[in-house]
């Protein structure tokens, strides 16, 4: 199963497509939409999520359109950078498994809009590595992850990636970390004007208000089945980094910064777990794990392990989404 995804033809990309239908299927037999997702502090989601509510099946279609495209998109972002090879679409099926592992997942939540954005924050910033003039990079990361907070605020916390990710790559003058702040604060400035000539500004800045009045960190949305998964996940890729093995390729310079880049990501991605809410919809983890999954099934040479890990992977989420429509309600 690895080998065939380590190629990038149109019946690769076919199977991607009814992978994500087949996924998705449960959803749309059970009508699996939310609209309490809609805050204060997620002013794009609110927007898409108004647009979209005429029909409830239309915000799962949209979903499940938007979920295929960022697959594509992520195959493409590692592809670009190295970390796996520039003909594979494995990068695209580890992205649709993690981030569709529960029933929860397979809905239109803030998550999923932000982390189109939150896609183009990392790669933009894997890009200033090797960029002699990051000015315009870093600009564009700040609006990208402006929008991605419109959606899920908590994005905001992913600007301290950021600085540490600039430091990783030894971008880290004070004029370089100031650029990527006017991008982020820039979109805010242009939304708060608006209400301000709306005359409702005020009502605004009161619900952000209230947000960080009432931030705080939970295990409330925990289960032990939950823990299971987010700890099998980790172990499994920490397990693989410890384990001696033989890749077909010579990590070069740049991929071993954007893997140490994505490790950082990872353990903020830990820490965001424990914000309110499902952890299964703080999805920063599970697009930490994907990087790092996605370059370990690309060049490790055990290839028939790796196709039985992700045979088994991709039978347990089809699972976990259709076995609960045969049990009783």
């Amino acid at each position: 199963m690895v080998k065939f995804f380590r190629n990038s033809y149109l019946i690769q990309y076919v199977t991607i497509a009814l992978l994500v239908i087949a996924i998705w299927i449960p959803s749309f037999i059970t009508a699996n939409v939310d609209v309490t997702w809609r805050s204060d502090v997620t002013p794009l989601y609110n927007l898409v999520a108004d647009i979209l509510d005429f029909w409830p099946p239309a915000m799962l279609i949209f979903a499940m359109l938007l979920m295929g495209f960022e697959a594509v998109f992520f195959n493409s972002i590692l592809s670009a950078n190295q970390i796996t090879g520039m003909v594979h679409t494995l990068a695209a099926v580890v992205f649709l498994l993690l981030m569709n592992l529960l029933p929860v997942q397979t809905t239109f939540y803030p998550f999923l809009l932000a982390s189109a954005f939150l896609l183009m924050f990392i790669h933009t910033l894997f890009a200033i590595y090797q960029a002699n003039r990051p000015e315009f990079y870093l600009l564009n990361a700040g609006f990208y992850l402006s929008f991605a907070t419109m959606c899920w605020f908590p994005s905001l916390l992913l600007a301290v990636w950021g600085v540490v990710a600039l430091s990783i790559i030894h971008k880290g003058s004070l004029r370089l970390h100031i650029i990527p702040f006017i991008g982020l604060l820039l979109p805010y400035f242009f939304y708060f004007a608006a209400h301000y000539l709306m005359g409702d500004v005020l009502v605004v800045l009161q619900g952000y208000a209230d947000y960080f009045g009432g931030f705080r960190l939970s295990v409330e949305g925990f289960n032990w089945m939950k823990i299971a998964i987010l700890g099998f996940l980790l172990l499994t890729v920490i397990l693989a980094w410890l384990t001696p093995r033989n890749y077909s390729f010579e990590k070069s310079v740049s991929v071993r910064v954007k893997i140490t880049m994505t490790i950082v990501l990872l353990a903020f991605g830990i820490f965001m777990l424990f914000l309110e809410g499902d952890p299964m919809l703080h999805g920063v983890y599970f697009i930490a794990l994907s990087i790092l999954f996605s370059y370990d099934l690309a060049y490790i040479d055990q290839v028939k392990a790796s196709s039985i890990t992700l045979l088994i992977l991709m039978l347990a989420v089809l699972a976990s989404h259709y076995v609960p429509l045969f049990l009783p309600r």
